[in-house]
């Protein structure tokens, strides 16, 4: 399933923003993807995953769609994730948020 911004999908869309030294923007990717490809693409409920990187370098927006709350939750407990968090943490501040998308215009 590709990733679609619909409104009537029944997914739960997971938001994470990531705020970094430019310097970081590039590792931050490398390691988001790394962990993205080892084992978040592998759980239950994961649909897909993009990234997003702001041209001036400051920011990465991961937009990531689940088919439930409860596997967002379940991903957020992996044993695996503890030390992934520990290496985020040591590149850019974050925050995450799980949210439905509302509205969606296409051509």
């Amino acid at each position: 399933m590709a990733a679609t911004l619909r409104t009537d999908d029944g997914l739960v869309t997971l938001i994470n923003i990531f705020t970094v030294e430019p310097a970081n923007q590039n590792p931050l990717i490398q390691l988001l993807t790394d962990g993205t490809e080892a084992f978040i693409t592998k759980m239950n409920g994961w649909v897909s995953t993009n990234f997003l990187a702001s041209k001036d370098g400051t920011r990465v927006l991961v937009y990531s769609q689940w088919r439930s709350a409860k596997d967002i939750e379940a991903m957020r407990q992996n044993p695996n994730m503890g030390p992934y968090l520990k290496q985020i943490a040591a590149l850019a501040k974050f925050e995450a948020f799980a949210s439905d998308v509302v509205y969606a215009h296409h051509a």
